[in-house]
């Protein structure tokens, strides 16, 4: 496992997973890894849930963090207003 440099911390551009590791970098077609998305939500070049809306991803990440320690109501808050800014959902 690679540990990534504090400095360049990466961010899922779907879900918002920090990737503090290359291990849990997406892949591209042909397996290139990307720095844009986690393992979780892209893989070979394509999105795992293709289909999955913003208000989806919100549901999905949720459990997540309520896991970690964070109050339901301020979890989903925050995915409510970091999730739109992220690559795969920003609106031009």
């Amino acid at each position: 496992m690679t540990m990534l440099d504090q400095s360049q911390l990466l961010y899922c551009q779907s879900c918002g997973m920090p990737m503090p590791s290359a291990d849990l970098l997406g892949t591209e077609a042909g397996g290139k890894k990307t720095n844009d998305y986690c393992t979780y939500c892209y893989e070979e070049g394509s999105f795992k849930q293709p289909d999955l809306t913003l208000e989806g991803m919100v549901t999905v990440c949720l459990p997540y963090l309520i896991e970690d320690g964070m109050e339901e109501n301020a979890a989903k808050a925050m995915l409510e207003q970091n999730l739109p800014e992220l690559k795969r959902w920003k609106v031009e």
